[in-house]
């Protein structure tokens, strides 16, 4: 048993002897933490990762490092996140992508989503937008699945990894266009977008956290939000379902964890420290300049959010005829 499991162990059996001995959390964090984000830097889940290690490093006095451990579709930093010590001193930061999706695409992931790590509170959401490089000769979804049937196979779709949000829903897409588009997976949302920016590739589904400022400088352009309602950014562009989509609605949201078995009172602690901060302005304010709605709760309701996108995807998964490989 490595040092820190036996740490947390000894925490659990110091616990009887609480009016003795100061607890775990009142001393946490009493070094640097670790936070493993399972994509490259400059991608959606990073960028509001870092906000929020910011917010931790500011209200704890000790330094909250994001540690990037992009591949495999998320896996390789997942995976490594799961096996950490228990301490609090390693945590995940990831998204559905990592967190529900891989896992189910992927038979060898190396961890389990509702039982590989102790889930620590929802951060944030937002929205995904389906945007294409200019050059596409499209100004709306009817457009591009026109496109799309007049050249088949021409018409690629990157995303972040196979088994990532975008990927799935590229795939939704597909099936539900009868397109013949092709997917084009890259180590992360910031390689796949910064292609699509320069041509590489023709289309993406991508969370407006990092689309927004290239719709806005007309590096890219958008065809359609795929939230239920239309955006306040964007209020000019239309949903999936205004587009003749039906029930074609997916968000995106990002959370911290920790490896299973990390001492509750420190779970209780960074949740707490969490929920105040979505209260703070600056925070909020912050979130908002990436299009991101802040979320907080408890730890059941992260659970619950896990295993409702469970219960989503894998019969859409199963429809689309992607398996595990």
């Amino acid at each position: 048993m490595s040092a820190g499991r036996l740490l947390s162990a000894a925490v659990v059996a110091l616990g009887l002897f609480g009016s003795f001995l100061p607890a775990y959390a009142e001393l946490y964090p009493a070094r640097p933490i670790k936070i493993i984000v399972p994509t490259p830097a400059g991608g959606p889940v990073d960028v509001v990762a870092r906000l929020l290690s910011n917010y931790l490093t500011a209200a704890f006095g000790q330094a909250a490092v994001v540690d990037n451990r992009p591949g495999a579709g998320n896996t390789i930093g997942s995976k490594e996140a799961a096996q950490a010590d228990p301490d609090g001193y390693t945590l995940l930061y990831s998204s559905a992508s990592g967190l529900v999706l891989a896992p189910m695409l992927q038979k060898n992931a190396g961890y389990d989503p509702l039982t590989s790590f102790d889930p620590i509170a929802l951060v944030a959401q937002s929205s995904n937008i389906l945007v294409v490089h200019p050059s596409v000769p499209v100004r709306s979804v009817q457009e591009l699945v026109a496109y799309a049937k007049a050249n088949p196979g021409k018409v690629n779709f990157s995303s972040g990894g196979i088994g990532v949000l975008p990927h799935l829903i590229g795939e939704w897409f597909k099936s539900a266009a009868a397109i013949d588009i092709v997917h084009v997976p890259y180590r992360g949302g910031g390689p796949s977008i910064n292609d699509l920016v320069a041509g590489q590739v023709q289309m993406t589904f991508e969370g407006t956290s990092v689309l927004l400022p290239l719709i806005q400088s007309g590096k890219l352009r958008a065809l359609a939000t795929t939230s239920s309602k239309r955006i306040p950014e964007l209020p000019e562009l239309p949903t999936m379902i205004e587009s003749g989509f039906a029930g074609f609605v997916s968000t995106s949201w990002t959370g911290l964890l920790a490896p299973a078995h990390t001492p509750r009172d420190v779970i209780d602690k960074l949740n707490l420290q969490i929920n105040e901060g979505l209260k703070s302005a600056e925070l909020r304010s912050a979130l908002g300049k990436l299009s991101n709605q802040p979320l907080g709760g408890t730890p059941q309701d992260f659970t619950d959010m896990i295993k409702g996108d469970i219960g989503k995807w894998a019969p859409i998964v199963k429809a689309l005829g992607l398996t595990a490989g």
